[in-house]
């Protein structure tokens, strides 16, 4: 646990996580008046399909996909989506939308009866597959971010994308170890620690 306590992070203000790589996207807006975010969805992604380390997720985030670069890339054509974080396979974490800001991440949704998740949600996704497991580093980047947007938002659940989205979608996938997730955060958030000006004490997280 030593290597998680050295992680920390912290949302500012504005809602961006501090040091991380941000390339905007311009498919998110303004999220409804008095809205609180309070939902944290969970996803994998990887473009073309089961590849990874290529730049086809951010060009997607971007609208600079190519549908012509790759057969699977056609029925991509014309999709506007985004999220807010990108956790690559080697940790590192691409930020494209504010978290103030609502991503287009989750589609046609509900959660505890509330649909339009992306209202009230931020989105991350793990660059990875239905049919792979993730790396560690991934598990300990994400446990660290969560940890600092719990520190940051009243965020009472955390859902994988198949949960908000069962017709649709299967994400995170069968790989994801939930209880590791569940248990990493336990201990970090465990931990005493400073906080940010735009600290708020966290709620009871519920999981899936």
């Amino acid at each position: 646990m030593s290597r998680i306590k050295k992680q920390r992070m912290q949302i500012n203000t504005a809602g961006h996580l501090e040091k991380a790589r941000f390339i905007p996207s311009p498919n998110c807006d303004e999220r409804p008046p008095e809205c609180a975010i309070s939902l944290l969805v969970i996803h994998n992604i990887s473009l073309p399909p089961d590849e990874f380390g290529g730049n086809g997720v951010i060009e997607l985030f971007t609208n600079q996909l190519d549908p012509e670069a790759h057969s699977y890339y056609q029925s991509l054509r014309d999709l506007k989506v985004s999220s807010h974080f990108f956790i690559r396979r080697d940790g590192e974490i691409i930020q494209f939308v504010p978290c103030t800001l609502r991503a287009w991440h989750a589609g046609v949704s509900c959660w505890q009866g509330k649909d339009r998740c992306n209202d009230f949600s931020i989105g991350i996704e793990l660059e990875g597959s239905d049919a792979l497991p993730f790396e560690p580093i991934q598990y300990d980047r994400l446990i660290a971010l969560t940890s600092a947007l719990l520190k940051t938002y009243p965020i009472t659940d955390i859902a994988g994308h198949a949960d908000i989205a069962p017709a649709r979608k299967t994400d995170p996938g069968p790989y994801f170890d939930w209880e590791r997730y569940r248990q990493g955060l336990s201990c970090l958030t465990s931990e005493p620690a400073s906080h940010p000006d735009n600290y708020s004490e966290p709620v009871k997280t519920k999981f899936r």
